[in-house]
């Protein structure tokens, strides 16, 4: 099968998928052929996106992620009005960056409530249905910050720590349902939450992409070997190769696509 087809016949659940990264992976799911629910809190920017493409294969809902209630009934009502879910993506994340001491509990519990939440609520619902028939793939978009200390980031790595923890737990209960279950982790990619961190600091966008590059020695941070940072379709290529069967002996694993920024350390 062409790799333009390779999903062909598939229905994914896409969160987070009104901009950026989680766009950025309804487009790679549907160009390969799946059927797409592209949700997220507003959907005006997922249905723009999608305007007169992929003849109606991708369709747009609004979903709060937080909500354990609001998924479960999404999620039931896709599979009884589209079909079994085949697919599902974990993309919806927020990041409020402070030093600790200054983080507020409400900051904190916001995150955690997004970013490991969500990816509990929704592939609670999906893995639930998916182990019932014997196959499926979950993906999460964590963070390389999951993996290596950063500050002013310590709630946003936490809850992404957390997120890719309980992927590779959830992974292995339902491996012999024949269900995988797998993260990827970006590094600085090119997307509004990148350019709302810059924006925050009050930095000039040039010299912050470029202090992101080469890497900030009082920041504790290694700068990008490869160069370059990443645009929102390199880490939609990597989820839409994890929930293909060229991925089909790979579960539990955690893909960093960062350009070596974290040396893997």
């Amino acid at each position: 099968m062409s790799a333009d087809q390779e999903l062909a016949g598939r229905l994914a659940l896409v969160t987070g998928a009104g901009r950026g990264i989680g766009e950025a992976v309804v487009h790679a799911l549907a160009e390969r052929g799946a059927r797409v629910l592209a949700t997220d809190l507003d959907t005006a920017g997922v249905e723009a996106a999608v305007a007169g493409r992929y003849d109606g294969r991708v369709t747009a809902r609004r979903l709060d992620v937080t909500d354990a209630a609001a998924v479960e009934e999404l999620v039931a009502d896709v599979e009884d009005t589209l079909g079994p879910l085949d697919i599902a993506v974990n993309v919806a994340g927020i990041l409020r960056g402070s030093p600790v001491a200054e983080l507020t509990d409400e900051d904190w519990a916001a995150t955690f409530a997004v970013n490991t939440g969500g990816v509990f609520h929704v592939s609670r619902a999906a893995s639930r249905r998916m182990a019932g028939r014997g196959s499926g793939a979950i993906v999460t978009v964590a963070s390389n910050a999951a993996g290596i200390p950063r500050t002013n980031m310590a709630a946003y790595a936490s809850s992404k720590a957390a997120a890719v923890m309980f992927t590779k737990c959830l992974g292995l209960e339902v491996a012999s349902s024949g269900v995988r279950c797998n993260t990827v982790s970006p590094g600085s990619t090119l997307t509004d939450m990148q350019r709302g961190m810059w924006a925050d600091a009050g930095a000039d966008p040039e010299a912050a992409a470029r202090s992101v590059l080469e890497g900030d020695l009082a920041g504790y941070r290694t700068g990008i070997p490869l160069g370059r940072m990443a645009d929102p379709s390199d880490v939609a290529d990597a989820v839409a190769f994890l929930v293909s069967d060229r991925a089909r002996h790979i579960t539990m694993h955690d893909l960093y696509v960062d350009g070596g920024a974290t040396l893997r350390a």
